[in-house]
């Protein structure tokens, strides 16, 4: 069950009106009843091209509040409908694109006097498409923020996350009004390499290499025969080369089809012509990672064979007699030996291994910005012109002396580069995680042949990537499951920890659910395919890592407002301790003792503002946040906790008050029925009958509880056919009820009954309090508005709730149960796992109200929950958590979803959010603490008291150190182990009773 709901609702978007029911109710309240004028209004704003923005809105405390907000928007042209929801804090807003856009909605709400930021904007259901873009070049936060800043001017995109760390951006724009190429052309525009990763389009697209004899004719065929197929949207043939990008609904068909297409169609064409699924090769993102690396090692080992012996020349041989005497032998008047060869070495060191500074200070420049190339630039330049400068007055002057600094320029390059190499490779393991999850699915695959009757016929290992929906598939034991599925055949034990986190292996038989990527043990297993490529469970977790990793956290704000003067200031810092110390020198404000006695004043100066320039890191503040957050959120995947940005990392870290929900998240989640009293004589199978075929429509595992038990009364109970269910209606928090053959239905608790006017008899009554008492829940049976019968439905509260509840208490970390169910049951199980408030008989707005409360007392609430019920208050939470086992609407609307279902996690997730945040505060404090005190010692400020001065190929050297020092730091972060305390829970054996 986790699996198959899991599969895919952590990215995929829902539609506004399901993810929040409190809005949705607001909406069909505006309507009014068949043919009513709101009605017809409506159908005729769906003719026009509209949008759709949600807003969150913070600062809103009544409804007095929403109303003003309500106001003002109105007053906006082309506004369609406003629906303000201040319970939720969000804000729905349909208006006319071409007359109005997100940005003025959102400083309306802002200039009304609350914080507005946009959450989603559709139009049409098509005005959203998501790219993500690769970007090489950026070296800081100044590089990213200026590609936000680009990207978000751009008419047409709604919003633009650029992440430094992993090199990426993900960009959410209206492909009616631009396109994903212009995106990238406008990337390229501000000075940076853009390569596209994926769109919105290619969720279900393959690309196929042909090889052998083909021709132009041939491949025109090939073309017009795959745009033939049914599920076909569209066909790419790269002209020139061997590739075919193929654009296809998996529901319909798939890639073996067209391989069988591509090698049938040209028969008889006197062509051979063979198709094979295109290996990406060196385009992915870790072997482009692995490039770069490449890049700067081999940039690293050439500087060294040219820096070293400038280093020897300067710094060694000047102190050996016979070397001394050759490298000082004048060649032009002053010029020597060994000023000439340094001059010679460091010059390809600044202008061709150095290259890439030049290239980016002038991108940046032209931008109208400054990143940590200008200073690299500019510190090196000023070490090299002046040595050019002191070389040729040398050549020209017979008299002149001076001191060249080559040494200084080339060791500089050299050990950014040495940093720059290291600080790839240490970003590269943050994203490690990501890497393991994108490698567990098997490269090849044994497909079945299945006759109509269900026998096997033939099987053939074929690719794991031309698996087909629907397919066959043979699991045997020790190989991993190629694909999502569920199991037709066969029993077996599977490991999901690589997926879940959960270390037991989970025993599977037929009609059970498994997931791609896991390793079957002991039995051999058929699986038919449900999901295959992107839609499997594991693209979409990789998906969810990926996007949570280019999400920001807030305190990633920080670093990017001192990113934009951090540079300059350097710079006027540079420039001003140069211009002190020359100052100093020339009005002998210091004695001349200080000068070295191979400089002058000028030299001295010029030293202490090439240390300023080139030790002042703003790389370090930029990686302190992300490259935490990436390696927090790999880290929680590999435990089953993901968690989906540094937003909600961040605010997890200061949760104080868990709201827990009780169904499915206390309990098991599986209630069975363990009683039923029949208050008028009739046949119990005809009995469940009836209410199976009510119950069977409804989700709620009370419901799913009654119509597994109801199986039991039946001869086909593996797939039984309930009667016709009409004019079916489910009450949120009380029951359902319908019509079935002639008899109206209603299954529910006492509300529903009492709103219903019908009698509950005191033999009923009694019954529901004896449920009650023993923590099962009662439910009522009318029929034809006659109490009918009583169920008694028990649900065991989950082995380790108690643990977890008294844990949580430890942690200082209030827990509350706010439940549906009645009163009795509520205080029944709050007992039993140590709970102490509690809130039962709660509607779904009910449940929001009180996170909405707690928040007003000032705490940070997390909610706690798994159904379509609990969804507004994982909404309005601080923290979302939800059930991995739970709906799909639950596991959307949530910020952190727990895969294996167990309370355990709720803890794991809250302490790996305090570790990640106590590794970004230490990262701030090392990476603010560097730059705060290694400027001023490289200005000099202790040179008067101890002559202690940090020349500038040491504070280079100190710059690329910061950087890695701050990555690892946070690599750290992998030897995460969850709290002793949880690995000592006592795990209780469950027995349900049945009578």
């Amino acid at each position: 069950m986790a699996t198959k709901l899991l599969s895919l609702t952590c990215i995929r978007k829902e539609r506004f009106s399901e993810r929040y029911p409190v809005l949705r109710k607001h909406l069909n309240r505006s309507g009014g009843g068949d043919g009513s004028p709101s009605e017809t209004a409506a159908l005729k704003i769906e003719e026009e091209v509209i949008s759709r923005a949600v807003f969150r809105v913070v600062g809103m405390t009544c409804s007095a509040c929403a109303g003003s907000i309500e106001k003002e928007i109105k007053r906006l042209p082309g506004i369609h409908e406003a629906v303000i929801d201040a319970l939720n804090n969000r804000a729905q807003i349909m208006f006319n694109p071409n007359s109005l856009n997100v940005e003025t909605i959102r400083e309306t709400i802002e200039d009304a006097g609350f914080e507005a930021s946009l959450i989603e904007n559709e139009a049409n259901e098509r005005s959203r498409q998501v790219c993500r873009i690769r970007i090489n070049g950026m070296t800081c936060t100044s590089c990213s923020s200026t590609i936000e800043s680009v990207l978000q001017s751009l008419h047409g995109v709604q919003r633009a996350h650029v992440a430094l760390a992993i090199e990426e951006a993900e960009v959410h724009y209206d492909p009616t009004l631009l396109s994903c190429h212009k995106l990238l052309e406008e990337i390229e525009n501000a000075g940076f390499e853009a390569v596209l990763i994926s769109t919105g389009e290619d969720v279900s697209k393959i690309d196929l290499k042909i090889d052998g004899e083909f021709t132009d004719e041939s491949m025109m065929i090939i073309e017009r025969s795959l745009e033939a197929l049914p599920g076909v949207q569209s066909v790419e043939i790269s002209h020139g080369t061997d590739k075919i990008s193929v654009l296809y609904k998996p529901d319909v068909t798939g890639p073996r089809n067209f391989i069988r297409v591509i090698e049938s169609t040209v028969f008889g064409h006197s062509c051979h012509i063979r198709a094979t699924v295109f290996s990406e090769g060196g385009v992915g993102r870790e072997s482009q990672k692995q490039e770069e690396i490449r890049q700067y090692y081999k940039s690293f080992l050439w500087s060294l064979v040219f820096t070293v012996p400038v280093f020897l020349t300067a710094m060694v041989f000047m102190y050996i007699p016979g070397i001394k005497h050759l490298l000082m032998y004048k060649v032009i008047n002053m010029l020597s030996i060994g000023e000439i060869i340094r001059w010679v070495l460091a010059t390809p060191v600044q202008f061709i291994i150095g290259w890439r500074f030049y290239v980016g200070s002038y991108k940046a420049l032209r931008r109208g910005s400054a990143n940590m190339d200008v200073l690299i630039a500019l510190g090196t330049n000023a070490a090299y012109f002046y040595s050019l400068y002191t070389v040729l007055r040398a050549a020209t002057s017979p008299d002149f002396k001076g001191v060249d600094f080559f040494e200084t320029s080339a060791m500089l390059i050299s050990f950014i580069i040495l940093g720059k190499y290291l600080e790839i490779m240490a970003k590269g393991k943050t994203s490690q995680a990501i890497a393991k999850l994108m490698n567990l699915t098997p490269d090849t695959a044994i497909l079945l042949t299945v006759d109509a009757e269900g026998n096997v016929t033939g099987e053939e290992e074929i690719d794991g990537r031309l698996i087909q929906k629907n397919d066959v598939i043979k699991i045997v034991p020790g190989a991993k499951v190629a694909s999502d599925g569920y199991v037709i055949w066969g029993q077996s034990h599977v490991n999901e920890s690589m997926i879940t986190g959960e270390a037991r292996p989970v025993a599977k038989r037929k009609g059970d659910t498994v997931i791609g990527g896991t390793l079957n043990e002991n039995g051999v297993l058929h699986i038919k395919v449900t999901r295959v490529g992107s839609e499997s469970a594991l693209a979409q977790i990789v998906r969810l890592v990926e996007s949570a990793q280019l999400a920001k956290a807030p305190v990633q704000k920080f670093a990017d407002r001192i990113s934009k003067f951090f540079v300059p200031l350097v710079i006027f810092l540079s420039f001003s301790t140069w211009l002190a110390w020359f100052l100093a020198g020339k009005l002998h404000w210091y004695p001349e003792s200080w000068i070295p006695s191979s400089m002058d004043s000028f030299e001295l100066a010029l030293q202490f503002g090439i240390s300023v320039m080139v030790i002042a890191c703003p790389c370090a503040l930029g990686l302190a946040t992300p490259t935490a957050v990436m390696v927090g959120t790999g880290v929680g995947a590999s435990q089953g906790v993901l968690i989906k940005g540094g937003q909600a990392l961040e605010r997890a870290h200061k949760v104080n008050c868990i709201v827990f929900d009780k169904t499915g998240t206390l309990t098991m989640g599986k209630p069975v029925v363990v009683k039923t009293k029949l208050l008028k004589n009739m046949v119990l199978r005809e009995f469940y009958e009836l209410v199976a075929a009510t119950e069977v429509n409804s989700e709620h595992p009370l419901a799913k509880a009654i119509v597994e038990y109801a199986k039991k009364f039946r001869d086909d109970e593996e797939n039984p056919a309930w009667p016709e269910a009409h004019d079916f209606v489910s009450i949120t928090g009380n029951g359902v009820r319908a019509t079935v053959k002639g008899s109206e239905i209603m299954v529910g608790n006492k509300n529903l009954m009492s709103d219903y006017k019908i009698n509950i008899p005191a033999d009923a009554e009694e019954l529901l309090a004896e449920a009650e008492e023993m923590a099962q829940t009662g439910i009522l049976v009318s029929i034809d508005n006659e109490l009918t019968g009583v169920l008694a439905v028990s649900d065991p509260v989950k082995p380790s709730a108690r643990e977890a509840i008294s844990i949580l208490k430890s942690m200082n970390i209030k827990s509350i149960m706010v439940t549906g169910d009645n009163w009795g049951t509520a205080n029944s199980i709050a007992r039993e796992v140590g709970i102490d408030s509690v809130i039962a008989e709660a509607k779904p707005e009910q449940k929001a109200e009180k996170v909405k409360e707690l928040q007003a007392e000032g705490h940070v609430v997390a909610m706690v929950g798994d159904g379509v019920n609990d969804s507004p208050a994982l909404v309005a939470a601080d923290v979302g958590m939800a059930i991995g086992a739970g709906t799909d609407i639950a596991i959307e609307a949530a910020d952190i979803v727990l895969m294996k279902s167990n309370l355990e996690d709720v803890i794991t997730a809250i302490d790996l959010s305090r570790k990640t945040f106590s590794r970004i505060r230490l990262n701030y404090v090392w990476a603010l603490g560097y730059n705060l005190m290694g400027i001023p010692i490289a200005a000099g400020v202790l040179f008067p008291s101890t002559r202690f001065r940090l020349p500038p190929w040491i504070a280079g050297a100190a710059m690329a150190a910061s950087s890695v020092s701050v990555v690892c730091c946070s690599l750290l972060l992998k030897n995460y182990k969850r709290p002793k305390k949880l690995d000592n829970l006592a795990v209780r054996e469950i027995q349900v009773e049945r009578v």
